[in-house]
């Protein structure tokens, strides 16, 4: 059996050294008699052809690539049969065959040796022709939390070759196709090399390959299009936002096994189609969506003879005999077709109508039946016709009736398990295959494990390998038929509420704690299990207390592959279900916790946010779980914080402060530690701010690194983040710079995109405040690829707000007044009110570029005071020094309440600890003071603020300084 068997048009998956040719290790080789030309693939012996198979020809390129060297019979299965289950006995059967053609121990010839217990070694002198060439590097390994992955293209396509050629031109030419056939016929595998072939025109990062095959609820088909796509969105209307997302891109997309989510996603293959001209959609099927556009491609069977006795050579000349014989291989049987046998496997192949699933479930039955003993069974037991009828589905009445046939094949206790293994959404392991399958009146796990692997080697049961893990997966369309096949017994809901309560107990033992996402993508497998579970739990009413339970449990899941509207829908199924108990506690409040988070993240900071963090803090604090109180305190920090409630963030930061020394845990003293460093920053208190980073970083040196994701933030990060700024307005920009450079690249490199989100968002205006445009704009650009990409609203509009006043420094003032006006409404939708004062102040800076001095007088005067009624003295040194910039632009310049507003702003800033901001203030009230014709003054102010500084360098204002003093001198 191949690992992708699902196509027919593939043949055994090769080997590199098949596809090596003139690349490989020197393009001929030559030893004793023979020669070997790699790229022909041929083995001559005194310049006559060798009959050797194809798998004896790969083992003896393998070894001859090594030669003196032993390899052991586990690296031959990689280098020759990748991606095939087959045993060490296959490697022994295709050894022999090759010791046989090479005459190996006759008249004293050695070429191939056998060293007992360790593998095979090639002994003989070789000449080659062309030097060796440096190896292949190794593929880089990289996680990849996406469910949209490409099937491996076939090495080679068995009788689809020019349909390939002819699709990918019409797709180009057209933007949307469909391949619509019956199950099993190849429509996954010819799209699959399809893509391939078009990997020329689209880049890799601009493929979208959407497996349906593991969703089976309508409404998540936007969602899992979305996820495919590496734009996770969260929003409430994930269509708009993935059109808005899509619209100018030149992609191409793969909406593959749909037939069963026909209307869902024809609406949005349509949407995509008519909206996004740049999207190419490549759709398999098994019946047409039926929207404009679409142009239908219906997939023939494989042809097979049409001869009723043709000779070997004939049938061979098909690719339905070429598959049949292929896969017979790894039945068990190595004899090649003869003249007599191949009007048999060409009656076999016409009975299955050329179906290429079809034809590999027959193939697989060779080796136990034989050639003619397939043929006697298809003839009397099954019917395998396409029904013309569409209005009972012809295509899946096709697949139905060559999946009775292989159903009858399996014995009775195979029959039950497969049924049963149909309850599986996507992928499953050994262990929940045992849970599920077994059953006191049943086979018990030993024999479920024994029936699993049978039903693999049948080709019933694909084997899915992921890291160490091994996977198993139904074929869609068997897993369609065995459901059927699952109702008609009477087992379904016995089975569904077995397969939820496995995953329910899998995700308790699993144990994922909220914020530690590191390993969450060796989970991600599971996702369209825990899917399914919670449906099925959910909708019995008897059994939504699993899903409660399931629902607590995997929340981390949804919030770690950043499935924010999924994981805030099945919070909010379970909370409205939940009986407040004691035991339920902890599970009530990871409950409100995921809902907090994902509620944030997706509706942005409104009052339903504010009451899960608030109930959870309560049911926490009486249970008296430390943890959870502190997960949910850096929710409500944040969460104030964002709403620009400074002094509120502050006192929860404080009251986990108490926790953590109360605990005395080191991990918990270090988020406390942060939590205070970040809210006494914005707070006003750069000096306390810097004091609590340093204490957090010096603590997590004695415990080592740690990754605490809290609330869909690095934590970490967050400090850096806050020390840097703090670093900046204590006098030493140069390393606050450096520091957040570092910090923006340490974020992109993380999996949640909230996090480089954060970082840009809050590390950008040290390089503004710096005069540092070009490394800016960089980051700005980037950052508004990222939250539109990602719909993170809040930090989207704070993106935005930063555009507008790099414009403002390079001049642009007409674009730079346009885009923060538009970047201040999203704020305040958004309520992201912790960064509307910078916003603010700096779209009055640009009304008085353009000279519109009243409407710069009046947005100034009104962020200063909002300002102030909130208590958000961090913004307020910034805010006067530009009122009093305004009131000198004015036509008639008020130069009293220019040098008060200065005056007013070194003071605010000098309470802060920020004599970078202090130094911003006194430039202009210097410059003020010497056309005032008080010298003395000015150099007094500035001398102070200037050696104040820690580091002479790294900003414009410390350069304007050093000029202004110089010419003073």
């Amino acid at each position: 059996m191949t690992g992708h068997t699902m196509a027919g048009v593939e043949v055994s998956p090769v080997s590199p050294h098949r596809e090596a040719g003139a690349h490989g290790v020197g393009a001929t080789v030559s030893f004793g008699s023979f020669r070997l030309d790699r790229t022909q693939r041929l083995l001559l012996k005194d310049g006559e052809p060798v009959g050797v198979g194809s798998r004896a020809l790969d083992l003896l390129i393998a070894l001859i690539d090594r030669a003196g060297e032993i390899v052991s019979r586990h690296e031959l299965l990689e280098l020759v049969w990748r991606n095939v289950v087959v045993d060490e006995a296959g490697v022994r059967v295709h050894m022999a065959s090759l010791r046989r053609a090479l005459g190996d121990g006759r008249d004293g010839a050695r070429y191939i040796v056998n060293v007992a217990g360790r593998g095979y070694s090639f002994v003989a002198p070789i000449i080659r022709s062309d030097p060796d060439p440096p190896p292949p590097a190794p593929a880089a390994s990289r996680t990849h939390l996406s469910t949209g992955r490409v099937p491996p293209p076939p090495r080679s396509l068995i009788g689809r070759e020019a349909l390939v050629s002819s699709l990918s031109e019409l797709l180009l030419a057209r933007r949307f196709i469909s391949i619509v056939g019956p199950g099993g016929i190849g429509k996954t595998t010819v799209a699959a090399a399809i893509v391939q072939r078009l990997r020329t025109e689209f880049d890799d990062e601009n493929v979208v390959f959407v497996d349906f095959g593991a969703v089976s609820e309508g409404t998540l088909v936007p969602g899992t299009v979305v996820s495919a796509a590496g734009c996770m969105i969260g929003g409430a209307d994930p269509v708009a936002e993935l059109l808005t997302f899509v619209a100018d891109k030149r992609l191409l997309i793969v909406f593959d096994s749909c037939e069963h989510l026909v209307d869902p996603t024809s609406l949005l293959a349509g949407e995509l189609f008519q909206r996004a001209p740049g999207v190419h959609l490549l759709v398999t099927s098994r019946e047409s969506l039926r929207v404009e556009g679409e142009t239908v491609h219906l997939l023939s069977p494989l042809a097979y003879p049409a001869d009723e006795f043709p000779t070997a050579s004939e049938a061979l000349a098909t690719p339905a005999v070429q598959l049949f014989m292929d896969r017979a291989v790894f039945s068990g049987v190595h004899e090649e077709l003869t003249d007599i046998d191949a009007p048999v496997v060409s009656e076999i192949c016409r009975r299955t109508e050329g179906i290429a699933l079809a034809i590999e479930l027959a193939a697989s039955r060779v080796g136990t039946y034989g050639i003619r003993g397939v043929a006697s069974l298809l003839a009397s037991n099954v019917e395998l016709r396409l029904v013309g009828r569409r209005n009972v589905v012809p295509r899946h009445r096709t697949l139905e009736a060559m999946l009775d046939w292989s159903f009858i094949l399996l014995a009775e206790n195979e029959q039950r398990i497969l049924c049963r293994l149909s309850v599986f959404a996507g992928f499953f392991t050994m262990e929940a295959a045992c849970a599920v399958a077994s059953d006191e009146k049943g086979p018990d796990h030993g024999e479920v494990a024994t029936i699993l692997g049978n039903l693999v080697d049948k080709s019933l049961i694909r084997v899915h390998p992921s890291g160490e893990a091994i996977y198993y997966r139904l074929l869609d369309t068997t897993r369609a038929y065995a459901v059927s096949k699952l109702t008609h017994a009477g087992e379904s809901d016995t089975i569904a509420e077995r397969h939820a309560r496995y995953f329910a107990t899998l995700f308790k033992v699993i144990a994922l704690e909220p914020g530690a996402y590191i390993d969450i993508g060796r989970h991600a497998l599971h996702l369209g299990n825990v899917r399914k579970a919670l449906e099925w739990s959910f909708s019995h009413a008897e059994s939504r207390a699993i899903g409660v339970e399931l629902a607590a449990e995997a929340a981390p899941l949804f919030l770690g592959l950043w499935l924010l509207a999924e994981c805030q829908h099945w919070s909010h199924l379970a909370l409205g279900v939940t009986e407040s108990t004691s035991e339920t506690a902890e599970r009530e409040v990871r409950l409100l916790e995921a809902l907090a988070v994902s509620s944030m993240h997706t509706s942005g900071n409104t009052q339903e946010v504010r009451d899960a963090i608030e109930r959870g803090l309560n049911l926490s604090e009486a249970d008296g779980n430390g943890l959870p109180q502190l997960r949910l305190l850096a929710g409500l920090n944040l969460f104030l914080t964002r709403l620009g409630d400074f002094e509120g963030g502050l006192a929860a930061a404080r009251r986990c402060g108490a926790i953590a020394g109360r605990s005395g845990t080191p991990s918990d003293r270090v988020i406390a530690e942060w939590m205070l460093a970040a809210a006494h920053h914005v707070a006003g208190n750069q000096g306390a701010a810097v004091d609590h980073c340093e204490r957090g970083f010096k603590l997590e040196a004695d415990i080592g690194r740690l990754e605490i994701n809290l609330f869909g933030y690095d934590h970490h990060l967050r400090a850096e983040l806050a020390l840097a700024r703090s670093l900046w307005l204590r006098g030493s920009p140069e390393t606050a710079c450096r520091l957040v450079l570092e910090a923006m690249n340490e974020a992109a490199r993380s999996s949640l995109p909230g996090d480089y989100s954060m970082a840009a968002a809050h590390g950008v205006p040290v390089l503004l405040w710096s005069g540092n445009t070009e490394e800016s704009a960089d980051h700005i650009e980037r950052l508004i690829a990222q939250t539109e990409k990602h719909s993170l609203k809040s930090h989207a509009a704070a993106a935005w707000a930063l555009k507008g006043e790099l414009l403002l420094m390079l001049g642009e003032s007409l674009a730079g007044v346009e885009t923060l006006r538009e970047a201040l409404r999203m704020l305040y939708r958004e309520k992201f009110h912790m960064v509307v004062p910078g916003a603010a102040r700096a779209l009055a800076d640009g009304f008085a570029q353009r000279g519109q001095y009243h409407e710069a007088q009046t947005m100034i005067h009104d962020a200063t005071s909002s300002a102030e009624r909130m208590g958000q003295k961090f913004w307020l040194p910034d805010l006067y020094r530009t009122q009093g910039e305004i009131n000198l632009k004015a036509p008639s310049p008020d130069i009293e309440a220019a040098e008060q507003a200065f005056r007013v702003s070194i003071k605010l800033a000098g309470e802060q600890g920020a004599i970078g901001w202090e130094l911003k203030a006194a430039i202009p009230l210097a410059r003020l003071l010497i056309v005032r014709e008080r010298a003395a003054d000015a150099s007094a102010l500035l001398t102070q603020i200037y050696e104040a500084h820690s580091e002479k360098g790294g900003t414009t204002d410390i350069e304007e300084a050093k000029s202004i003093l110089g010419s003073l001198r």
